[in-house]
């Protein structure tokens, strides 16, 4: 009930962000009750039907992804001062954003329930005039069970992942200190600094104003990340090179293509999302290098501060514009026409994503609405802070353009030949 009255008494536009998760979900459920009805359409044993419901894992993704990134921007649901007092403490919060995002998405789940049950004409009162595709299957009886399962996969999933990217990171239960005869810590005076980030004032080591912070720590994925992107781009060559490798008929109406490019491109993908909050980190790095003036030092700051947040999300842009290219790129020559559930699933998958962007960004922006209030104060005109925040966008752009259409273009060469 607490998680309900949260969602009715929220801001217009955290609504909007949950009405579009809700959307989300909406969609991918709909594409996982069309494979359930290509299945029942083609009970023979070819694989189509599984190869459909494989396809359905990457708009499922995508929505978990959007959903995890509005659960993390919901106010609602922030810890403030206070709330532990009346029992609303990190995990408390962590359940109500968990069963907030599971309403969203279970409500999406239903609207596709109800537009695959109008589509095939089993609702009293509607008359569906179109004749029965083979994703409908409206001449076969529609298993409530598995339905059920497959709309249940989303709202599980979503809520599973917002309770782990919002369970409280807090310290383990404390312990007795052992004090001397003097009352004082035996400790070394450098142990006794909270964690509360590097420009934490603690009165046993107050900072020296003449001294610089120290660097923020970098993220350290780009090794990781360059190693599965290269794996990738080889394994999309073997495979591409191999005759005997097993083909695999793309829904949709692609033409068919070894399996191994598919493994291919998922690696590239999984490394462009690992090596970008490294990246991200090393474009603020660079906007400092040489003598930087305030408006490159404080978006370049700025940009080692988002790193980890704006990273992740920004790589997987990438990654999904990489595919979008390298298709195109593809097939240039022969256009396949696309049906109606490939042009879903690709709206979806590109629709998540830049939602999912945009939302980090609004999150990064809120995360520092302090620093922002105090620059303010202390007279920084409003210019230098737009300044700061076109420098970071042409940073990003610069770094991630070339490195998106490098990639799309190595991924699609050994398919283009």
């Amino acid at each position: 009930m607490l998680a309900l009255r949260l969602a009715r008494g929220a801001h217009p536009l955290v609504q909007l962000r949950r009405l579009l998760v809700a959307a989300a979900s909406a969609g991918t459920g709909f594409l996982l009750l069309c494979a359930l009805g290509y299945a029942m359409a083609h009970p023979d044993p070819s694989g189509g039907a599984a190869l459909r419901l494989l396809w359905c894992l990457a708009p499922a993704a995508a929505t978990v992804h959007f959903a995890v990134a509005v659960a993390r921007t919901d106010p609602g649901t922030r810890p403030r001062p206070g709330l532990s007092a009346i029992g609303l403490g990190p995990g408390r919060l962590m359940a109500i954003s968990a069963v907030t995002t599971a309403l969203s998405t279970t409500l999406g789940s239903m609207l596709a329930l109800l537009v695959f049950l109008h589509l095939r004409g089993d609702l009293p009162g509607v008359s569906f005039d179109g004749h029965a595709t083979a994703f409908l299957a409206s001449d076969h009886p529609l298993p409530l069970p598995a339905a059920v399962t497959l709309l249940l996969l989303v709202p599980l999933a979503a809520s599973v992942a917002s309770a782990v990217a919002l369970r409280p990171r807090g310290a383990g239960p404390a312990r007795p200190r052992r004090t001397g005869a003097d009352g004082t810590s035996p400790r070394k005076p450098a142990r006794t600094r909270a964690k509360a980030g590097p420009h934490a004032d603690q009165p046993e080591h107050p900072l020296d104003p003449q001294q610089p912070a120290p660097p923020l720590p970098a993220p350290g994925g780009l090794p990781w990340g360059t190693a599965v992107l290269a794996a990738g781009l080889a394994v999309e060559a073997y495979a591409s090179r191999s005759e005997a490798a097993p083909g695999l008929a793309l829904p949709g109406r692609f033409a068919g293509g070894p399996a191994g490019v598919l493994g291919g491109w998922a690696l590239t993908a999984l490394g462009l999302i690992l090596a970008a909050p490294a990246i991200t980190h090393l474009c603020g790095q660079l906007l400092q290098a040489v003598r930087p003036g305030v408006v490159r030092l404080l978006a370049g700051r700025v940009l080692q501060g988002e790193a980890r947040r704006i990273g992740r999300p920004l790589g997987v842009v990438c990654a999904v514009a990489s595919g979008a290219y390298a298709m195109a790129t593809v097939y240039s020559g022969a256009r396949p026409s696309f049906g109606p559930l490939s042009t879903l699933g690709a709206l979806l998958v590109a629709g998540c994503t830049l939602a999912t962007l945009l939302t980090a960004a609004v999150e990064a922006k809120h995360a520092r609405a302090d620093t922002t209030a105090a620059l303010l104060r202390l007279g920084a005109p409003t210019t230098v802070l737009r300044s700061a925040a076109l420098l970071r966008t042409g940073a990003l752009l610069a770094a991630f353009g070339p490195l998106t259409w490098a990639v799309a273009e190595l991924a699609a060469l050994p398919l283009a030949r």
